[in-house]
Formats: C-alpha cells, structure tokens, sequence
C-alpha cells in the first residue's frame, strides 16, 4: 500500500487546529498537530475573509517548515452555526428486479433526492450534505442502507435528512484556500465527522446525544439506531464564558481565558477550600481582588443556560426517551472543571468526556488526544476512509558520501579515456626516478575512497575503483620486469 500524507484544518472561533497525519493502508498516525489563536471567524462563520487568510498562511508555513514539506490540499469543515434540517425523499423504478440493490444504486437515489429538492433561497443556500434515514422496496419498510443493499426489488425509495448551510460561508471558505493556493480536497459536516471519532457503535446504536462544546457554537447531534437522526446548534459556547468573566472582572478578553482555564469551574458550592481563595489582579492600583468563588457563579449561570438549550433540543428531537448511552461531551469547552456534573445534575443521564478513540497512533504532544482535537482528527480518519489523494510534496532526498583522497600508482601508459585518465580523476603528479634503478616509472593518481564502508551504490563504487586500480598496477609491474 502506497504511503501518504492527509492534512486537516479545523477553522474554530477561538483557534485554528492543523494536524498532518503519515497514512499506509489502515495504519493511521499523526505526526504534526498545533493549535493556533484564529482570526476572522466568529460563531464558526468567517466572517472576515483576509484576516483569517493571513493567520492561517502563518500556520501553514509553521507546518511546512517544521515538517520540511509543502502542503498542496486539505481537508476542512464547514460551519456547524447557521444549518437548517429538511426532509428530502426519492424513489426509483428498477429496470431489472432480479438482480440485487447495489451500494451504486443506493447512492444513486440520494443524489437524485438532493438534485430535486427545492432550496428556498438557493442564491443564499447551499446543501451541506444528508444522511439516509431509511429506505423501502415492495415488501418492507423502514431498512436501513446495511439492510437494503443485496435485496430484491422492482422500486426502491429513501427517505433523507438533509442538512443546509450559507453559501457566503462556503465561497469564503474556497476564497481563503484559493489565496493561498492550496486545494480544499473536501469538506465535511463536522457533528458526523467528529461522532466517528468520539463515540463507539453501540453508543450509536443504542442511542446518544452528542454535544460538541465550541468556543462560539454548542452543537447537538443525536444518533439512535446507528443513524444520525437530528441536528441543531446553539449560537453560544466557551467564549461567551469567557466574556462574562471579562465583563465582570472588567479585565481583558486574554487574561479573562487565562483565569477560565486556570480557576474556572461550575458548581459553586462544590468547589471546597478552592472557593475560599482570592484572585489578585495587579492591573491597577490597588490590586483588583476577584474571589474564585465569585468566578464560579458567573462560570455556572452561562453554563446552566448552555445545558437548558441543549436539553430544550434534545426535547424537540422526540429522541429524549431513547438515549440509552446518555450524553456525550467533547470540544474544548468539555474540559471546563465540574462541567459533565452539571449536564448530569441537570438532565439525569448518564455523561461522558468524549475524547478521540484510539484508532491512531501519534509521534506529537498529549494535545492530539484532547477533546478540543476532536474535530481536526476526524477529518483526517474520514478522509483516509474516503481514500483522498495525497495532501503534501516531499522534498527530494539526496544522498552523500564523505570520501577522502588515497594514492594510487599506476604505469605510465594509461590509455587515453581510461578509468584513470586526467579529465575524470584529477591532478596526475610525475615521480622522479633514479636512471641507475630499474624500476617501473609510475604516476600518483588521486583517488577518492569512502570513508567507511558500506553496502550502498556509493560504496560498492568506489571499493569497484580501489580494486580495478590495484589491477592496474600489478599488470603494468609484470609487464615492465618483463
């Protein structure tokens, strides 16, 4: 199986994730993964192209010059803010009943429900995928796509979830790309990427909501029956969190993050001797004084209002009685301390962090296994699954050899053009001889000689020319005695 390199690019509110991973048939691993402040993107949308443009060509090239390649396409997602949900269906006459229903022919019906369903706006929308909820032929109803294909039918009709998106957001997505020259290979709908990643099949199976805690959108997906049967997002995540702290604090937006990762926490009173500390802000004088506990409340109410709006959907799926996983968590706002407490307070399901599953292996920092990295992980695994080209050039390798000179002597008439002769091998250096000696008149020929001595085209070279010039002089001595 050929190698090759996959890389992805997460564009999040808060930080842009660039991973590069080494890929050989099913053997996956990460070698580069490096999160970056973003620029030019709120609530998962850009909002403005150039500045996120600029920051993300910084990134790039910190990539390429740490990785020593360049990076020729990527992987990317689309946002998970602004996506509306629809109902598409379509149904076929098969020409031939005997013969079995195909994967093709499966496919084949969900772009025919796609290509016909009516966008509202289509000047401002575009689909940004579907997923097949479930199919029918003559004698059965509600299969799913396993189920359907190999049977026999005269028709087949599927029934699909299709997904809606801006299309601003998408042409300023291929503008970005476009001005750094480097291809979009793909891109993908982010809650089914990162719900590979994260969650098992049985959890799938068996029923899960799955939560993706960003920095400026909460996404829901929930799965029952293998399936990912509703979607929605709420326009707020961990950066209004952070702008809360920054609010009340009256301090900057940066040192807001920072104390949100260093004290930040839900449930006040379950803070212990944590709670009894005071923050001393030396901004001015006198030193600002902020209890953690103070901090926690304001940390709890926004997170209160996250979990509402997420069981307020979860509600609205009609699903809430069937998530026999419970709920997973994942995203960076997951790893906000007492966080999965809360939601399992508050909902009375079981909950989970959901970090990326172990179907990797990584030459890079512990923060490829974080649950912020969920998203850029994702979209590497569904682009090897997808089989997408190779994403990188290698430079050229080239080989050298050290060799240091040796002389060699050799009979005066070499012919002309020989393996010694002037052009190909250098300064050739006459010795004086002494009439009274008979002896065989020579020439000191420079040679190169490896170093030390190997098994490689270079070795075997010139130990080739260190034998054939020993030859050379042992016959040129007969023949002058003679």
């Amino acid at each position: 199986m050929e190698e090759k390199y996959i890389a992805s690019i997460d564009l999040g509110s808060s930080k842009f994730g660039l991973c590069v991973a080494r890929v050989n048939g099913d053997d996956v691993q990460i070698v580069y993964y490096k999160e970056t402040p973003s620029d030019g993107i709120r609530a998962s949308l850009i909002t403005n192209p150039m500045k996120a443009s600029a920051k993300l060509k910084e990134v790039i090239a910190q990539a390429e010059k740490e990785l020593m390649i360049q990076i020729l396409q990527v992987v990317v997602g689309m946002p998970r803010s602004e996506v509306a949900q629809v109902t598409a269906s379509a149904r076929i006459a098969r020409t031939n009943p005997d013969e079995y229903i195909s994967m093709e022919e499966v496919e084949s019906l969900k772009s025919i429900a796609l290509d016909t369903y009516p966008l509202p706006y289509p000047d401002k929308q575009i689909m940004y995928g579907a997923v097949a909820q479930s199919f029918s032929i003559d004698d059965e109803i509600q299969l799913v796509e396993d189920e359907v294909v190999g049977t026999l039918s005269s028709s087949l009709e599927g029934n699909f979830k299709v997904f809606i998106g801006s299309r601003n957001a998408t042409t300023a997505l291929d503008k970005i790309f476009n001005s750094l020259n480097i291809a979009v290979a793909k891109k993908y709908f982010l809650p089914d990427v990162v719900a590979r990643t994260v969650l098992t099949d049985e959890e799938r199976a068996g029923g899960v909501a799955m939560v993706d805690v960003g920095a400026g959108v909460t996404s829901l997906a929930v799965y029952h029956g293998g399936i990912m049967r509703y979607y929605a997002s709420i326009p707020f995540g961990g950066k209004a969190i952070t702008n809360d702290i920054r609010t009340e604090c009256s301090i900057s937006e940066e040192l807001a993050e920072k104390i949100k990762k260093r004290f930040g926490a839900c449930q006040p009173g379950k803070l212990a001797s944590l709670s009894e500390k005071v923050l001393q802000i030396r901004l001015t004088e006198p030193y600002k004084e902020v209890p953690v506990r103070y901090i926690s409340e304001v940390i709890d109410c926004r997170c209160r209002e996250i979990v509402e709006a997420v069981l307020y959907y979860i509600q609205e799926s009609g699903l809430q009685n069937s998530l026999r996983s419970g709920i997973v968590v994942t995203g960076g706002g997951a790893e906000l301390a007492n966080f999965i407490p809360l939601i399992k307070e508050m909902s009375g399901y079981d909950v989970r962090k959901g970090y990326p599953r172990f179907m990797f292996s990584a030459s890079v920092g512990s923060g490829v296994y974080s649950t912020a990295a969920t998203a850029a992980i994702g979209m590497v695994l569904s682009a090897k699954d997808d089989n997408l080209p190779d994403c990188v050039s290698m430079p050229e390798k080239k080989e050298s050899v050290e060799t240091e000179m040796v002389e060699v002597e050799v009979t005066e008439d070499i012919p002309e053009g020989s393996l010694f002769s002037e052009s190909e091998m250098g300064e050739i250096v006459q010795e004086e001889t002494k009439p009274q000696e008979k002896k065989p008149k020579t020439k000191k020929v420079k040679v190169p000689k490896p170093k030390k001595e190997g098994t490689g085209i270079f070795s075997i070279f010139w130990s080739t020319v260190k034998t054939e010039a020993l030859k050379a002089y042992d016959k040129a001595n007969e023949e002058y005695n003679q």
